[in-house]
């Protein structure tokens, strides 16, 4: 027995020792730790927000005079809490459902039954995405969207934050951006929507920093709307032509610069906010790069810039106006690239910037002197680096605006004066033509005639009169089955896809359809100014 507790004070001894070093250690590293932190200037801790919010801050070096301003700025930096933001912005977001028809094939038609007219089937097809309220009108309260929520859309439904919901019309578009703006009635909104709503406060997309927070809210896949959060990843993005995503395509027509985030955007968030750390609207959710049809960590919303541009020009010419530099080119860094990977060496004085590879004759820049070789640096003062930029700056003007281009020739710096032009070479705001310049009236085929030619739709033309579709080699009772890929059901369905040629770069109207004989033909017909 005394063996054994003599043992046991020899344990406890050793015991105790160790718990004192390990004290001592302890001591001695929390002591460093601090110590070090005194004498660097920086601090580490942990602070509660509120009475239910704990918030951890980055450690931050402080100076002797601002320590609490910038213990300020972190808290606000460093907050995952969103939800002041979306309870601001949520009453002026809104969901939005639309019916379509399409035509499918019908089971016996797949199978040659009815030879080769066999008859198809109609399938209504319901799709939804989301809009923001940006204004109203005396009549109408406007709300902005993607094109491709509403393209085709035969009826359109707007629901508000309160859960009640109102028919709508689209007002106007400009496909080549993927924007519409959608109009409802003020008549068809009760006094308390109206109380409950609210118009979005418009942001500057300019401003965005890469790795700002952002937040996206929109009606994601149909169930309602929702909120994810994330940072800005990128700026001046588009989808190549390729599906791959990068800075600028050369093979690309579209000028639409996009914001990049890692905020989840899935289907049915077309049409919704991007908004920033301040609640403004600073872009419109558009898509999202997938190859599952889900999120997987690319979304891209159109800048708030770009937006602002085209709902002003369809309120006020009722068509977006498009104002040309008239010139190709590509980014600086890519041009010395492809001379170097011929083993041509490059000086042109600077390393970033547009290259202009090609003038167009009579365009804006050969009027002003502009040549091939040239570099782009500025455009109103404000640098260029790259050809992305230079796009998005000049989606901004209209024609007949002037700009001072900066740019290197010989590597000596140059500025100079430009007056834009619009596609047809002039500095005229282009107008918003209607389908009288085709010199025709219509009619909706009639059941009689659907049966005898063995149709399930189509417009054909009644009367012909001089005007472009004559001048195409049209002929009076033509049928009129497809315009640029969309099917003609009604004299609507013309009249829409009239106004979206018109708004695109080609302004040429594509139309297939069949004689009253039943002979295929198809023609190209112009819809811009002469």
């Amino acid at each position: 027995m005394k063996n054994r507790n003599e043992e046991l004070k020899r344990k406890l001894k050793k015991a105790a020792s160790i718990s004192l070093c390990a004290v001592l250690a302890g001591g001695l590293a929390a002591g460093t730790y601090t110590g070090v932190n005194y004498l660097t200037g920086y601090e580490q801790s942990v602070q509660a927000a509120s009475e239910d919010k704990v918030e951890l801050l980055k450690s931050e070096k402080k100076s002797d005079d601002s320590q609490d301003d910038s213990k300020d700025e972190s808290t606000a930096k460093g907050s995952l809490d969103v939800s002041d933001i979306v309870e601001a912005a949520m009453p002026s977001i809104v969901s939005i459902t639309t019916k379509s028809v399409e035509e499918v094939q019908n089971y016996y038609g797949m199978f040659g039954q009815y030879g080769a007219y066999s008859p198809s089937q109609e399938q209504e097809v319901q799709g939804s995405g989301s809009g923001i309220i940006i204004g109203k009108n005396d009549s109408e309260l406007l709300i902005a969207t993607n094109y491709h929520v509403v393209e085709g859309a035969e009826t359109l439904s707007v629901g508000f934050c309160d859960s009640t919901a109102c028919e709508a019309k689209v007002k106007g578009y400009d496909s080549e951006r993927d924007l519409a703006v959608v109009a409802v009635s003020l008549d068809d909104i009760d006094s308390d929507t109206m109380d409950a709503i609210t118009i979005a406060t418009i942001g500057n997309s300019d401003d965005l920093k890469v790795g700002a927070q952002v937040v996206a809210i929109g009606n994601a896949l149909g169930y309602g709307q929702s909120v994810t959060t994330g940072i800005v990843s990128a700026k001046n993005r588009q989808l190549n032509s390729d599906d791959t995503v990068g800075d600028y395509d050369s093979d690309s027509n579209s000028a639409t610069n996009l914001i990049q985030t890692d905020a989840a955007i899935n289907p049915g968030n077309s049409g919704g906010a991007l908004v920033n750390a301040q609640g403004e609207l600073v872009g419109i959710n558009a898509m999202l790069y997938s190859q599952t049809g889900s999120f997987t960590g690319y979304g891209f919303a159109i800048p708030t810039s770009i937006m602002k541009k085209v709902v002003e020009d369809l309120k006020q010419y009722g068509i977006v106006q498009r104002a040309l530099l008239g010139i190709s080119g590509t980014d600086v860094n890519k041009y010395i690239d492809s001379q170097k990977a011929d083993d041509k060496d490059v000086d042109l004085g600077t390393v970033d910037g547009v290259y202009v590879a090609e003038v167009s004759e009579d365009g804006s820049a050969a009027d002003a002197g502009l040549k091939q070789g040239d570099v782009i640096v500025s455009v109103n003062g404000k640098h260029v680096s790259k050809m992305s930029e230079l796009q998005e700056m000049l989606t901004k003007f209209r024609p007949g605006d002037k700009v001072l281009i900066g740019y290197l020739r010989d590597k000596k710096e140059k500025s100079v004066n430009v007056t834009l032009r619009n596609s047809k070479g002039t500095t005229n705001v282009v107008k918003n033509n209607n389908m009288k310049i085709l010199g025709a009236d219509f009619v909706e085929l009639s059941d009689d005639l659907k049966k005898t030619l063995n149709l399930s739709y189509g417009v054909q033309i009644k009367e012909l009169r001089n005007g472009r579709m004559k001048d195409a080699g049209m002929t009076k009772g033509f049928i009129i089955l497809k315009a640029n890929n969309q099917n003609i059901k009604t004299v609507d369905d013309l009249n829409n896809a009239f106004k979206a040629a018109s708004n695109s770069t080609e302004q040429t109207l594509w139309i297939w359809g069949k004689t009253p004989a039943g002979k295929s033909q198809s023609f190209a017909v112009t819809v811009g100014e002469e």
